[in-house]
């Protein structure tokens, strides 16, 4: 088979980075962001993050190709943020909203007999 190994789609490559940066030259405040080994997963979540940000004008991602284990999101806004704001922003909040989600889910799992050692 043509596809590669499965590991492939979740080890970011040595001297690869995770997340890189590219500015758009061409509208302002609008940049690129391509993030190494993720998919939809990620980019639906940080898309529908960056939608409740009030200085966003558009947030959009892509999966260039579906053997290319990567996500390009694509950021504007306005001339009160920058995308490198608005991006940084969006993952302070989704973790916070996550550890919140996983702080919520281990209480209620608690009140239950036998919640945490198994069904």
């Amino acid at each position: 088979m043509n596809a590669p190994d499965r590991y492939e789609r979740f080890v970011v490559p040595e001297g690869v980075k995770k997340v890189s940066y590219e500015r758009d030259t061409k509208i302002i405040n609008a940049a690129s962001f391509t993030v190494e080994r993720e998919d939809h997963t990620i980019g639906n979540i940080l898309r529908m993050q960056l939608h409740r940000d009030p200085d966003v004008f558009f947030a959009g991602y892509k999966l260039p190709h579906p053997l290319q284990y990567k996500i390009i999101v694509r950021i504007h806004t306005t001339s009160q943020s920058s995308p490198m704001q608005a991006y940084n922003q969006a993952i302070n909040d989704l973790d916070k909203e996550l550890d919140h989600l996983k702080n919520a889910f281990e209480v209620e799992l608690a009140r239950f007999p036998g919640g945490s050692t198994g069904y």
